[in-house]
Parts: C-alpha cells; structure tokens; sequence
C-alpha cells in the first residue's frame, strides 16, 4: 500500500476550509437547501473566532454539469424568448422540472455552452436570476454570501485534474480506449465511480475534485458538508483528499421531508415550502434577529442532524417565539473577550470547526439563563 507522508505541522491559527455541497441555480430554494446552507453558515461564524476558516461555495464550478448545462440548452431551445430577468424563481424551477422529465440532450449540444462557461466565466440569464433572488434571501436570513453571483473558477482544468488524480493513484483513464475517467479507490474498498464520460461531460464529483485538490493541501482540516443521499461520492472525496495531508471531516446533512415524503426538488411540488414562502410565513412582525436566530434555532437544533421530521410551520413559528425569548434575556461581556471564545471551543469536539447542532441546542439549554450578545451576534444575528 501507498503511504502518504503527512503534511508538516503548520504553526499560528489553524486552517479550516468549508466545502458544502453547492445547490444548482435551476430552482427554488427548499426547506432541505436552507438546512444545508444554515448549518454550514452557523458552522462558518461560529469557527472563524477560532481559525483561518475559506468558505468554498463556488456556483461557477458546478455549472459545467449536466443537469445545469443541459437546462440551458434546454431553455435555449424550447423557451428562447422568455424574459427571464422578470421571471420569478418558481416560474423558473417549472421549467427546470419540464427539462428534468425530458430525455437528456447529447454531449455535442451541450459543448458550446462548457466552452462559455470556461473560457468567458458565461451564465445563462435563468441562472444569473435565481443567483440574484437567493442574494435576497440571503441577507434576510443574515446569511454570509460566499460568492453567489461572482465568477470563480477552479483551480484545475479537467485534464489537469485527470492528471492528479492518475498521479496519486487513484485515476482510471480509458479515454485513449474510447472509454470514460473513473475515480478508482477500489483498493481501499470503495467502488469505482464514474466521473467523466467517454464523450467528455464531467459530473458533480469531477468538478469538485478540480476545485479541492489545489486547495485541500493548504489547510489543516478540510470539512465537506452534504446531503446524506450524496454519501457515497463524499466517502470517495474524502479518500483523495485524505491522501492530501489535511484531516478531513464529512458532515452529512439530512434532507427536510413534506408531509412525510423526501422528494429532489426536480420533481416539482415545492411550491408552498419554497424559501420565499418561508420568508413571507414568518411574516413582517418578526424583526431582523427574530427572524436571523429564530430559523437558525429550527434547521439545525430543532431539525437535528438527521431527517425524521417534516417541515412543520408552526414549530418554526415556536422557534421565532424562543427567538425573541432568548434575545430579551441577553449578558453584555464585550466583544471579543475570552468568553465567547470558551463558548465556542465547548462545542468542537475532537476538531478544529464549531459543531452548529451542538452550540445551537445548549442555546435552549432550560438551565441557561441568559445568553451572551457578543455570541448571538457573531454566530446567529
């Protein structure tokens, strides 16, 4: 067996890099993306007190899959004249789900569209106006905006992806025998993973790894967030990056059921559950840290880790309620001070980042009295 020699000891604040799993701007968001987002957002604030923390969520990575390039090409074909700037993330996610019903458009329609997205950063207007209306979202849930509508690219091409990958023992390449790129961790006991098609489409796994592998090495402790039905493909990610030097951490999230019924947003019926729906179902009395804590204390503490309970309205609104009980029985400490850094170290475990279920629920903790502003606001508001 292969052995990696471990990266040197790095001195100061250790570094944490935070890669959640991104969400395709095709669509609305749900009740199963805002747990996502609002976890790894509590995550991130809550860990940057104590470490050099990069929050990779690039959009731009992502676009040159399938499902995103194909609903261009899609749009582009069937709905040219559609003014999609005045359409409104509903009316766009309808169409994303007519797309998700069709047969899949060949590899040769989609090149052109991977061509503008590497070479001129290019985003289709469907796309630049559901990045634009989660903005707003966004800064109404008091969410740090990792970069929505910014043009980031990776730091790999494919090919030297490929390369890396092959180098680290780790890559199948068949494409000189018209075959496709496997991800091969087979000796290790993991299946082998199809990443790139012998006709050169990548897939979600693929793009993550040209945006990780550069950046993993430079950091202490690498932390991928993502829905548990992905488990299979980050336990792979994990391996290569693992192999890197960097500890790594998988932190599976799981999806937010309707009505009992854990449905991809693909498929439609997400209407009355749709961020914006939630938005407008907390309503306007609540003011902005009501609103900011009060749906963080559901996602992640209320929600829990995993995915057994439905989305219920009125434990959201209970939420709010304890929201507004909470911020009425606030400690000024000062900011900064060594207390709100022993807060947060409480709850990190045997790693670097903030674990967000455990310091969210000692929050509703019935033997705490009071809370600390400095931490509310840092964390939560």
């Amino acid at each position: 067996m292969r052995m990696t020699a471990a990266a040197p000891p790095r001195t100061g604040r250790r570094k944490v890099l935070l890669a959640p799993v991104t969400v395709t701007p095709a669509k609305p968001l749900t009740p199963s993306h805002l747990k996502g987002l609002l976890w790894t957002d509590v995550m991130f604030r809550a860990t940057a007190p104590l470490a050099d923390v990069t929050f990779r969520y690039s959009p731009t990575t992502y676009h040159l899959t399938e499902q995103t390039l194909g609903f261009w090409e899609f749009l582009d074909r069937t709905e040219p004249d559609l003014p999609y700037a005045a359409l409104s993330e509903e009316e766009i996610g309808e169409l994303y789900v007519r797309f998700r019903a069709c047969a899949p458009p060949p590899a040769a329609a989609l090149r052109p569209y991977a061509h503008q997205v590497e070479n001129e950063g290019w985003v289709h207007p469907a796309s630049e106006r559901v990045l634009g209306l989660w903005r707003g979202h966004y800064a109404r849930l008091g969410m740090h905006d990792p970069g929505l509508t910014a043009h980031q690219p990776p730091g790999l091409g494919t090919e030297e992806m490929i390369e890396r990958l092959v180098a680290l023992g780790l890559g199948l390449d068949q494409r000189s025998s018209g075959g496709p790129v496997y991800l091969d961790a087979t000796r290790h006991g993991l299946p082998l993973r199809q990443i790139v098609t012998a006709d050169g489409r990548p897939n979600y796994l693929a793009c993550a790894l040209r945006e990780l592998l550069p950046l993993a090495p430079a950091h202490d402790e690498v932390v991928l967030l993502y829905d548990t039905e992905l488990d299979a493909d980050y336990r792979l990610l994990h391996r290569v990056l693992t192999q890197l030097g960097p500890l790594v951490h998988r932190v599976p999230i799981g999806r937010v059921p309707i009505d009992g019924t854990i449905r991809s947003a693909r498929h439609g019926g997400w209407h009355a559950h749709t961020a914006g729906a939630l938005l407008r179902a907390v309503g306007t009395e609540a003011d902005a840290d009501v609103r900011r804590l009060g749906v963080r204390l559901y996602f992640v503490a209320v929600l829990g880790p995993g995915q057994a309970q439905s989305f219920r309205t009125e434990l959201l609104h209970r939420s709010l309620d304890r929201a507004r009980q909470l911020l009425g029985r606030t400690t000024e400490r000062g900011p900064g001070t060594p207390a709100l850094v022993d807060d947060l170290r409480r709850h990190r475990r045997d790693h670097t980042h903030v674990d967000p279920y455990r310091l969210t629920s000692s929050l509703l903790a019935r033997a705490r009295r009071t809370i600390d502003r400095d931490l509310l606001s840092t964390v939560y508001l």
